[in-house]
């Protein structure tokens, strides 16, 4: 079979299953099984596949037509324009988080020491610290996750310092400046209404936030009160409905110069305070 045929016939079984956008979801898995970039495949577009990669790809259509992620069959996801492993231990990172970082670096260019709580792939502080230079930690539960976030930071060759620990424990040993955090938002509630993709593929632990899914927010905050320095910053991610909520705790005279930076779709995707002294 010529890739053109394979290409044309995977994204008829993705489209009718449901899957979308199946035609670049079809590039990306055969070029995943291929082990060659986009380019090579349509200026070989002739060419034969070899058995051990129609296998391949085989097994990647059906694994994304019963629901599995793409992130998670080819193992990387681009953020803030650097490839990063992930793997079902961490959250697949999203475009809309490159605002925390963006923010970040806008609002402390460079941390005398930053934290990234429930880092996950590491994609947030890896980021923060590649682009700033700043001391960065970076902080999870999961050691698996952990472990995801460590092979980032080797392959991209960013000293970051890694600790297996819950919030409290991972600041109540340090004084920082910049605390950056994307934490479990989603409601218990609402694990009904999320895409099968992220329902049964993602990590629970990373997902939800307790029955309001502000709970997480609040732990930081009272964590945050001690361990930030004066004057030194908090930035969360924020969930569809957690706004009003974590708006309320970031509010004065603890904290000033509250900020919400909306995404590009016009949503409240970060918001940012800074302690006062």
């Amino acid at each position: 079979m010529e890739l053109k045929t394979a290409l044309q016939r995977g994204s008829k079984l993705l489209e009718e299953a449901g899957v979308s956008p199946a035609r670049l979801t079809a590039e990306v898995l055969l070029c995943h099984a291929l082990g060659k970039d986009k380019p090579y495949l349509y200026a070989h577009s002739d060419e034969e596949l070899s058995q051990p990669a129609w296998i391949h790809y085989g097994r990647y259509l059906h694994e994304r037509m019963e629901g599995k992620p793409t992130q998670y069959i080819t193992s990387r996801q681009e953020f803030y324009g650097r490839d990063f492993f992930v793997s079902s231990a961490v959250l697949i990172p999203r475009p809309e988080t490159e605002h925390l970082v963006e923010t970040a670096l806008r609002l402390v260019p460079k941390a005398e020491c930053a934290i990234d709580i429930g880092c996950g792939s590491g994609a947030i502080g890896i980021s923060y610290h590649l682009e700033s230079g700043a001391p960065t930690h970076l902080c999870d539960l999961s050691a698996e996750a952990l472990d995801v976030a460590r092979y980032n930071a080797t392959k991209l060759t960013a000293p970051v310092t890694l600790h297996c620990a819950d919030f409290g424990s991972a600041l109540r040993a340090r004084s920082v400046d910049l605390i950056l955090c994307n934490p479990p938002y989603v409601p218990l509630g609402d694990g009904a209404v999320l895409q099968r993709e992220v329902r049964e593929h993602e990590p629970a632990l990373a997902l939800y936030g307790g029955e309001s899914g502000v709970e997480p927010y609040r732990q930081v905050v009272g964590q945050a009160l001690w361990a930030l320095r004066p004057h030194g910053w908090i930035l969360f991610e924020l969930g569809y409905q957690g706004l009003d909520a974590v708006r309320e705790m970031l509010s004065w005279p603890a904290w000033e110069n509250l900020e919400v930076v909306d995404d590009l779709a016009g949503w409240p995707r970060v918001i940012a305070a800074r302690k006062t002294p």
